[in-house]
Order: C-alpha cells, then structure tokens, then sequence
C-alpha cells in the first residue's frame, strides 16, 4: 500500500480573492472610468468644441430659436475670425444677461470702418475705399424686401471705427437684435468661438455658411481681395439672440 506525502505549506493551492476585495476592484475601475471621462469631456467642452441651443431669434432666418450649434473652439486658436462668421461671445458688462452668451455676424474687422446709410451697410477697410455689402443672409420683411439696417441706440449712430482686437457684429435679424449698434465693437477676448455645425434639428442639419464679400480683404486670406462665391460653408479647424448650454437644460 502506498500513501500520497501530506502537502506542504508551499503547496497549498491558491486561495479566490474575498467578495469584498473584488467588490473594491470593480468600483475602483468604475470611478476611474468616470474620472477620465469627466476629464475628456472637460477637455473638449474647453478647448474644442462646446453645443448651444439658440434661445431666441435675432440670427433668423439663418439660425433659429430652439436650433442647436456647436461652436468651434479649437481653430480660432490658430486661425482668427473673419468677415461674415457667425460667432458666439460673452455680452459685455453692461448687456450681460444672466450670463447667457449672443451670437451674431462678425461684419466689421480690426481697423474697418463700418456706416449705415439708407439702411444699407458700407464698410471702409483701412486705407481703404468704402464698398456696400451685400447681405443674402439679411431677414426679409412682409412685403418680401431685405429689412433695413437702422441704428439702435439712443444716439442713432451711424458710423463705428473698429479699434484693434475687436470685432463688429451685427444679428441676421436687423429688427430684433441688440448688437454691435447697441454696445460698439466687442473685444475678441468675449468671443467664445465660432459657430460651426447646426445639428439639431435633423432636417436642418448642416454646416453654418459664411459668405464672403466681393472687394473686402478677409483677414483669414491674409488681407488679399475676397472674390468668391457669395455663401461657402465653414471649413473645419429686440431682443438679443441668446444661447445657452443644451447641456444645462433640466
């Protein structure tokens, strides 16, 4: 008869990890997950690219209320504004509501000077000729003709120089938008971003055009004569219009 040796302590067979060990493993990855998902998320909504629902209606009939955008934050960091963007930008100070940013056409550049006369908009580049713009984007009133562009504020002003590092910007709906008209030249550092894609709702999806005008300088051609066709989509990379985070919504 033979006998099998006992085992030694060497070989004891490996025991299973505890239920709470594993337990802790599961929900250690989990935050983990949620941690660098929180993270991506933040890293996008900062610095590339961030969704907003158009609130109200001084961008019509271009942009609508209830439509959602997503602003591209990440190419005006290396290429600047130009003439006929539609950005997204913090009020400032004293038409700020609620904190809930506007957006509206960048018309005039650093440098332009831009005048209203007979409800048309002229621009005068610097060292330049005055050139009339034309507006396709512009509303339409009952009678089927583009609305006037008039002043709005109290002063009636009519004639705005741009100062270095601002913009002039004016919503598509001239009736209903406080806008440059109203507070002057915005500063680019209120700017948030450009508004890049609609993509709600579904059959209005598509990229938000940007028109570009015959005899201006665009500052993204690096100053040269803009002679292209009147709406190009964006390449990649009263009341006032608000918008607010689609995120934020209950």
């Amino acid at each position: 008869m033979t006998y099998a040796p006992e085992p030694t302590a060497g070989d004891a067979a490996p025991t299973e990890p505890s239920a709470s060990r594993r337990g802790f493993g599961c929900l250690l990855e989990i935050v983990e997950t949620l941690v660098l998902t929180l993270v991506i998320y933040l890293l996008i909504h900062n610095f590339i690219a961030q969704p907003f629902e158009v609130d109200q209606n001084s961008m019509m009939p271009t942009i609508q209320p209830r439509e959602y955008v997503l602003i591209d934050k990440l190419s005006p960091r290396f290429n600047d504004y130009g003439r006929g963007e539609v950005v997204v930008f913090q009020p400032p100070e004293d038409y700020q509501q609620g904190g809930i940013p506007f957006i509206k056409r960048v018309i005039g550049l650093p440098g332009d000077t831009v005048s209203l006369e007979n409800g048309e908009v002229f621009i005068t580049p610097a060292g330049g000729s005055p050139v009339l713009i034309d507006e396709p984007y512009v509303a339409v009133g009952p009678d089927g003709r583009t609305v006037p562009t008039q002043p709005r504020d109290a002063a009636s002003t009519t004639r705005w120089i741009v100062p270095e590092g601002s913009y002039f910007v004016m919503g598509d709906n001239r009736l209903q938008s406080q806008d440059s008209r109203v507070f002057g030249p915005i500063e680019r550092a209120l700017i948030v971003g450009r508004a890049w894609l609609r993509y709600f709702p579904l059959d209005r999806i598509g990229f938000v055009e940007r028109p570009e005008y015959p005899g201006l300088p665009d500052e993204q051609d690096g100053g040269e004569a803009a002679l292209r066709p009147t709406l190009v989509p964006y390449a990649l990379g009263g009341s006032s219009a608000t918008i607010q985070a689609s995120t934020a919504r209950a």
